[in-house]
């Protein structure tokens, strides 16, 4: 996978994040990850705070699966991205060692500004260049 490759498929990924139709997001996510690949996030404190009042004792949470991670993404687009507040952007350029990707992230002003959340991506990539493991760390 060249360098132009990995940007390429940064920029899709940060794109799938702030597509508005649900179908063209299923497609992209089928075409970004492996089948079994997985969405794995570190929750914020306030997260993990409420799971353990519910007696959970988990730091991740998991989506495995395209059904799973078209839920995640959605539900991001829906909470983020479709009230029309906010978008989420690149942040600088990605940086590629072996099969692993790291990508900051930026969620900014629909209508343009500083950032005002973002985070850092780890992707592990399989021999086709598609996502088998994507480790989200908001920040």
């Amino acid at each position: 996978m060249t360098d132009i490759r990995v940007r390429e498929l940064t920029e899709r990924y940060v794109a799938l994040w702030n597509e508005p139709d649900g179908g063209l997001r299923r497609k992209t996510i089928e075409e970004l990850w492996a089948e079994d690949g997985v969405h794995v996030l570190h929750p914020s404190e306030e997260i993990r705070e409420a799971a353990a009042k519910l007696g959970f004792d988990h730091s991740t949470l998991r989506a495995r699966g395209y059904d799973e991670i078209d839920v995640r993404v959605s539900r991001a687009h829906e909470e983020f991205v479709a009230p029309g507040e906010f978008v989420f952007r690149q942040g600088g350029e990605p940086v590629r060692l072996d099969d692993v990707v790291k990508l900051t992230w930026e969620m900014v002003p629909a209508g343009g500004g500083e950032a005002l959340g973002g985070g850092l991506e780890i992707l592990v990539l399989d021999g086709e260049g598609r996502i088998t493991a994507d480790y989200q760390f908001p920040g």
